[in-house]
């Protein structure tokens, strides 16, 4: 069986902070944010918008692209290290909310490669035939364990969501390959601490992820027998433009063929690649038959790729 992407939704809070914005709270400046992340602005959802709302404007999206209705979907997975409450789950409040009754749901916890495992276990489920169509979203509120006095912190990270519905798709298309990878020793470099703030050794996660994006973007294609040049499309978690072109190079592929969203909105951790998809989706970037290339790094550390034929 063949599985792949039957729709793509997203969903980002309207209040936009932009660089100059910061710069009335800490130490720093629109050009050195800009020239070391590429970010110009990020959205920040108010204090009424829950890491749940935001899954389900997305799912909403998501669902009505696909055209599935939330009673046909059998398992809903949410990657998020932001949920409204340690439980009940985000997943179980956007199965009632959706009314998607006979879901079973869980939560992913992989950081910002979270969406990867989710899209990769969907996979799992959907192949043996337990279940048909399953929705898997990333979604964070990284507002609200964001240090917004630490300079180095506060300027990179966003609130959103982003949503696909997996399914059965035609023979040769949908996720052709993929890898998924942790190293434990590598979590003391980006963590949430005692007063349940956002940490990062910034050095040490630029070192990982420059390294790691890259060879993980290459493993995918080479496991399916491709090569750099048959892709069509590179979507890598939106973390760090600099990280983001060393995957780019590595590929040999075009700037106009890789998603930028980093600008607009920051580092939104597992939203941050599902976001990118849907917009590439609804803005025309991605037909028919492409090769995409999805692939981001997390805290964990984690790393996931996924290699995916486009369309139905």
């Amino acid at each position: 069986m063949s599985v792949g992407v039957l729709g793509t939704g997203h969903y980002v809070p309207p209040k936009v902070v932009t660089n100059k914005d910061l710069e009335q709270i800490v130490d720093t400046s629109d050009e050195w944010i800009r020239s070391r992340t590429g970010i110009e602005e990020r959205r920040i959802a108010d204090d009424d918008t829950d890491t749940s709302d935001m899954s389900f404007f997305a799912a909403q999206n998501a669902l009505d692209e696909a055209n599935v209705k939330p009673e046909d979907i059998d398992l809903i997975l949410v990657a998020t290290v932001t949920p409204d409450t340690p439980f009940p789950s985000v997943s179980c409040m956007l199965q009632d909310r959706l009314g998607a009754r006979k879901a079973a749901a869980m939560d992913i916890s992989a950081a910002c490669s979270g969406f990867m495992y989710g899209m990769v276990t969907a996979k799992q489920f959907i192949d043996t035939g337990v279940y048909k169509n399953v929705l898997v979203i990333g979604v964070e509120k990284l507002s609200k364990i964001t240090d917004w006095s630490d300079r180095n912190t506060c300027v990179l990270f966003g609130d959103g969501a982003g949503a696909a519905v997996l399914g059965e798709v035609a023979e040769g298309k949908g996720i052709l390959s993929f890898e998924l990878g942790a190293d434990g020793s590598g979590g003391k470099e980006l963590y949430q601490d005692e007063n349940d703030h956002l940490q990062m050794n910034g050095r040490e996660v630029f070192k990982f992820a420059v390294r790691q994006m890259p060879e993980s973007s290459v493993n995918v294609i080479e496991k399916i027998g491709y090569n750099e040049a048959d892709v069509d499309y590179l979507i890598p978690h939106q973390a760090n433009i600099r990280i983001m072109e060393a995957a780019r190079e590595r590929l040999g592929i075009s700037k106009d063929k890789m998603a930028d969203s980093v600008k607009r909105y920051g580092n939104n951790s597992s939203a941050s690649i599902p976001i990118a998809l849907s917009e590439a989706v609804k803005d025309g970037n991605i037909k028919d038959n492409d090769l995409i290339v999805l692939v981001g790094f997390g805290g964990g550390l984690t790393w996931g790729a996924i290699a995916l034929k486009w369309g139905k």
